[in-house]
């Protein structure tokens, strides 16, 4: 089962983001603790690491300091070397398009290979433009 954020204006969906398995992001939010945080889950990214990935929403106030989270979470790891896709449809989506992280940023991609801190940037913004949550589905 695959994990979908989206933003949505009552039936109107304004933006999405496949981020992959539940695992996938779990290994996202695990690597962003153990190497950004200490291993102190949510001392630094607490709207992030914190927020249950089964259900819910991220309110469009919540977003903004979600935003300011993964634009640090980006900058740190750019600072580190990439690491092979753990997943293997990341991998085969990676040969497909020649993807060869040399950071950590780069390691961690959406179902088409966008960069996910990238994508996930882009959906608060248009959470916080539009007023409107970021969905979990």
């Amino acid at each position: 089962m695959g994990l979908y954020l989206c933003v949505f204006n009552e039936d109107e969906e304004l933006e999405g983001v496949e981020v992959g398995s539940y695992s996938d992001f779990e290994f996202f939010r695990s690597s962003v603790t153990e190497l950004l945080e200490e291993g102190s889950a949510g001392s630094r990214f607490p709207t992030l690491i914190n927020h249950a990935d089964s259900d819910g929403e991220w309110s469009p106030a919540e977003c903004e300091t979600l935003k300011a989270e993964l634009l640090a979470i980006s900058e740190g790891f750019h600072q580190l070397p990439g690491v092979q896709f753990r997943a293997e449809w990341q991998q085969e989506v990676g040969d497909s398009l020649g993807l060869k992280p040399s950071s950590l940023d780069e390691s961690f991609i959406d179902v088409d290979g966008e960069p996910l801190l990238d994508r996930l940037v882009h959906l608060c913004d248009v959470a916080i433009d539009r007023h409107c949550p970021i969905l979990f589905q």
